[in-house]
């Protein structure tokens, strides 16, 4: 890993630790809610919403599709490198 330039102060996630903390967390934040999903009450407008871990499964799909969305639009989207040497 290269060394940051000596005036500038390291960034926290400079720090491999830092990041396996940081993932840990977030992955203990995601099994508790999706655990606390069998105990919380919601009102539901929609039959599908009351099954359980609905909102991670629908989370998690939405998420995908939009990753898959994206690589399909850069396609379209994207101008070579030279597009702007005229």
């Amino acid at each position: 890993m290269a060394q940051p330039p000596r005036d500038e102060k390291p960034h926290v996630f400079d720090n491999p630790r830092n990041v396996k903390r940081m993932i840990w967390l977030l992955l203990i934040c995601c099994v508790v809610l999706f655990g606390l999903d069998a105990v919380i009450h919601r009102h539901a407008y929609h039959p599908w919403e009351h099954l359980f871990g609905f909102y991670a499964v629908y989370g998690f799909v939405a998420c995908v599709l939009l990753v898959l969305i994206a690589k399909q639009m850069r396609k379209v989207l994207m101008r070579g490198e030279d597009h702007y040497d005229g």
